[in-house]
């Protein structure tokens, strides 16, 4: 009976998303005559929540576009996902973003209800030198994702176009997780430079487009969804972040600066470093075990990739390459080259533990 209820107060405690992003990705499978069912059941997501429209775990949508993107062989499923969308699908976030006065107030609006969507979704408005929108994730691993962000940030910036009615970029964008490669789809989508390995996942506007009015303004409707959205969020339950994730999700752009230390996190998160310790041993956990088990869940993603070990390495914050392959034969008992062979000789389908 306590292991039951264990289990139940663990998934209890899991952000929940709407689900449109996995809705979005199993149509995208079926269109392309690949049945999205084994794939659902490796995320662990029911495909009847799937057809009813019910809420899913945050995580394992995550993973199921990972998996998504394998198989449909899409290096950038997130921004295909969100160029097929109707924003309308978003239901009441989308329109109370558009009867917003201008796209200052929508953003402010998309920011204060996000959790409708995805209840792991943070969403902060700063002004700078200009306006900017800074996504991340609570209770949620940010090291594991690179599409569900790469869909949101896009996601926003085509509502942004659509509520003021023209097809404006960014001032820059910065993800933090790693891109290789050819870029340039992802360049041509937001119209801007991209930075990857950033220390935020962030979207800069001119700060003279937030006052620009929205072609459907309307206060009447805008006044009706502020209140069913503010109803709907307080019937929502509110999920605390396992500091185990808030420490992962603040190691996770330190990585590729080697700065990922205990000293350095325990700052960024305001605390000494004997208290930092103390909290993780609180909950069984030392810092060493957190970022050695998240170097080892971004080797296994790099190591799927066209990366050198030397790259890899230094993505992880390995002083030398000799050091990322020595844990490597720790995690996985095979060198680099030695997992990429195996791996290629796997099912489509089967993916890293």
């Amino acid at each position: 009976m306590e292991q039951v209820q264990t289990v139940i107060e663990s998934l209890t405690s899991c952000p929940t998303a709407s689900g449109l992003a996995t809705r979005l990705a199993a149509r995208h499978l079926e269109r392309k005559g690949i049945n999205p069912e084994p794939f659902l059941a490796k995320a662990g997501i029911s495909p009847r929540s799937v057809v009813e429209g019910g809420r899913i775990n945050a995580k394992s949508q995550t993973l199921f576009l990972d998996l998504v993107s394998r198989a449909a062989g899409d290096e950038f499923l997130g921004l295909t996902l969100a160029g097929e969308c109707d924003l309308r699908e978003t239901g009441m976030l989308y329109y109370v973003a558009a009867s917003s006065p201008d796209l200052g107030d929508a953003l402010n609006r998309i920011s204060r209800y996000a959790r409708l969507g995805n209840e792991a979704l943070v969403l902060r408005l700063q002004q700078k030198q200009n306006w900017s929108v800074e996504l991340s994730y609570s209770g949620l691993p940010r090291h594991q994702d690179r599409h569900q962000m790469e869909l949101f940030a896009y996601s926003c910036l085509r509502l942004c176009r659509r509520l003021v009615g023209r097809n404006f970029s960014p001032v820059s964008v910065k993800f933090i997780h790693h891109r290789s490669g050819d870029t340039g789809q992802i360049r041509r989508l937001f119209g801007c430079d991209i930075e990857f390995d950033a220390d935020v996942d962030e979207i800069s506007f001119d700060i003279r487009m937030m006052e620009l009015p929205l072609v459907a303004a309307d206060p009447y409707l805008n006044q009706l969804m502020m209140k069913m959205c503010d109803e709907t969020m307080a019937v929502r339950s509110t999920n605390i972040s396992p500091f185990r994730t808030i420490v992962e999700n603040t190691i996770a752009p330190l990585l590729p600066h080697a700065e990922a230390t205990t000293r350095t996190v325990a700052k960024r998160l305001g605390l000494s470093e004997r208290t930092f310790a103390r909290r993780l041993a609180t909950e069984g956990l030392s810092f060493g075990e957190i970022l050695d088990q998240q170097r080892r869940d971004l080797a296994l993603r790099y190591l799927g990739e066209d990366l050198q070990a030397s790259q890899i390495a230094w993505l992880l914050g390995f002083h030398q390459p000799s050091s990322f392959s020595h844990a490597c034969r720790r995690w996985i008992g095979k060198s680099p080259s030695e997992f990429r062979r195996a791996r290629e000789a796997r099912p489509a389908l089967e993916l890293t533990k």
